[in-house]
């Protein structure tokens, strides 16, 4: 629900990109002739038995799931169950927001900047961990359950968030959450900031920035650096990890209207790192709901 929920707190799609979706579904055979452009964020829940055709693109030279969710959202369910090489061919549109078919019938490239939002099991029954329920696993059980999910992919991974099960007040109460047009403005408001620090670059967003330029868009503190370069070491985390916290933690501060990343914000960043540590250690017992960077 909350997956599916991501495309409507989006900001609207540029023209630019409208052109790009509507080329990529036509590509696809997904575009009736005449058709108008495609003007909603996708959003593609592939099942966990897509074939390596189907998730980058097939020998026929047309787009798979990974293009075929450019600007918006790409949602594996049950992300342990997807065949293992499947998941290890998104590592690289994940860094290079693209995806090069080879095949006999030629070379082509496809967009693939999505937002990739994927949902696991604390174990193999799903209840370890829980509070009423019993769980049935054994920790070898679990161990081979999470190793499914590879270190360099957890690593691409911005967002690690454990999820705790829902009460029975929670899912019978009938108090209204805040509506996404409501976090929608502030999404956008947060974009029209990075927008504005990106002026007469091709960078759009916190996402698109590499190396050296996320410390200079960052514009750390130094309580922040100190903060940041102490965990990194505690947690023995990778160059890759280190941006991604340091593009996370620009993105909170821009939500919150600051000119630059302070403490409390990388304090907040690192805090997302957290199950893939778990992970290494056989896990914390909740579900996991993970988000990678793209378009936000």
């Amino acid at each position: 629900m909350l997956a599916s929920r991501l495309p409507g707190i989006l900001p609207a799609m540029t023209h630019g990109e409208c052109l790009d979706v509507s080329r990529i579904h036509s590509a696809a055979g997904l575009r009736p002739p005449g058709a108008g452009l495609v003007t909603t964020r996708p959003f593609r829940a592939p099942h966990h038995s897509v074939s390596a055709a189907g998730m980058v693109g097939s020998a026929l030279l047309r787009p798979g799931e990974a293009s075929l969710a450019h600007t918006g959202v790409l949602f594996l369910d049950e992300l342990p169950e997807f065949q293992r090489h499947v998941l290890e061919l998104l590592r690289g549109p994940m860094e290079t927001r693209s995806v090069t078919l080879s095949r006999a019938l030629g070379t082509v490239t496809f967009p693939a900047a999505f937002s990739l939002v994927a949902a696991a099991n604390p174990c193999p029954c799903g209840f370890r961990g829980h509070p009423r329920r019993p769980c049935n696993c054994g920790d070898e059980a679990v161990r081979r359950y999470l190793a499914r999910m590879s270190g360099p992919l957890l690593d691409r991974i911005d967002m690690h968030v454990e999820l705790a099960p829902v009460g029975t007040d929670e899912i019978v109460g009938c108090t209204p959450g805040e509506p996404s047009a409501a976090v929608r403005a502030r999404v956008a408001e947060a974009r029209a900031v990075q927008q504005r620090r990106y002026a007469g670059t091709d960078r759009r967003c916190n996402a698109d920035l590499t190396g050296e330029e996320v410390r200079t868009a960052a514009m750390a503190s130094p309580e922040a650096q100190s903060l940041l370069r102490h965990w990194v070491d505690a947690l023995a985390l990778s160059g890759r990890a280190h941006a991604r916290i340091l593009k996370v933690a620009r993105t909170i501060a821009d939500l919150e209207g600051a000119h630059r990343v302070e403490r409390p914000h990388v304090a907040e960043a690192v805090q997302y790192r957290g199950v893939e540590r778990d992970a290494a250690e056989q896990g914390s017992g909740r579900g996991l709901l993970a988000v990678a960077g793209g378009r936000s």
